[in-house]
């Protein structure tokens, strides 16, 4: 989720952002891990909270924009329960069995034990495989995945630099880069409207629904501490990513960002 203008903690030194504070970087990384341990059973449930249910058309959205092929291997990090892994996996099958080729293979990656084992607990895809690991150490080779796509986790990450940093060091040359973020409305309007509801209405829901304010409480302020859109685009760009572009979705709530590794 997003909204911050500078880099801040997330991409110097040994301090990070959890929500509004600012930690030690080390203490963050337990600090998320507690969060999402936490929220895991209910992470659907947050998701449709956060977003008022159109979290959906913009995963749809981003699955198309990533647009996986048969015989790709895609790295989904972050990937939590497997949404986007769901959808990668099915549509390279589509695409398949309309002009063959070999089998897709989607690794779902997330640092939280919780949320992989409620994801294998709802069920994957035969293309699927799950894995625990850290967004900035990835534990794949250099150059050997086709896509890369994180959604709704790098603004948790303890430093982003260093998260794009492993995702342009994990993809072949040619590969796409692709996050999927929270993002800062572009109309004053609409800001003000999704402050109201995110800031007053999110946490106290989270507190009714999961038994846990504190957690949503932190998830919208980390929100309003990731850089905005052009922010972001500079920070892929510095990673060495190219033609790095910007999609809006529902007036800037979110955001796809998009890049190639050339």
């Amino acid at each position: 989720m997003t909204d911050a203008s500078s880099h801040g903690p997330h991409s110097s030194g040994d301090r990070s952002s959890f929500g509004f504070r600012d930690v030690d970087a080390r203490e963050k990384v337990k600090m998320v891990r507690g969060v999402f341990d936490s929220v895991a059973s209910n992470y659907d449930v947050m998701n449709d909270l956060m977003s008022v249910g159109v979290h959906r058309v913009w995963k749809d959205i981003a699955a198309a924009k990533l647009n996986p092929r048969p015989g790709e291997t895609i790295l989904d990090v972050a990937g939590g329960t497997g949404d986007m892994a769901r959808r990668y996996s099915k549509m390279a099958r589509a695409a398949q069995e309309r002009r063959g080729g070999a089998d897709a293979s989607v690794i779902v990656l997330d640092y939280n034990v919780e949320m992989i084992l409620a994801g294998v607990a709802k069920g994957g895809e035969p293309e699927m495989s799950w894995s625990v690991g850290d967004a900035m150490n990835l534990p794949l080779p250099d150059a050997s995945v086709d896509a890369y796509s994180i959604s709704f986790g790098i603004r948790n990450v303890a430093h982003i630099d260093k998260a794009l940093a492993e995702a342009r060091r994990v993809l072949k040359p040619g590969g796409r880069f692709l996050c999927l973020e929270f993002s800062r409305p572009t109309a004053g309007p609409v800001r003000k409207l999704y402050d109201a509801w995110s800031f007053h209405a999110i946490p106290r829901i989270g507190g009714w629904v999961a038994k846990d304010r504190d957690s949503y409480q932190y998830l919208v302020e980390s929100i309003r501490r990731f850089p905005d859109q052009a922010a972001f685009k500079t920070l892929i760009e510095e990673a060495g990513f190219k033609r790095v572009s910007v999609t809006n979705l529902s007036g800037g709530i979110a955001a796809i960002h998009h890049g190639w590794a050339i």
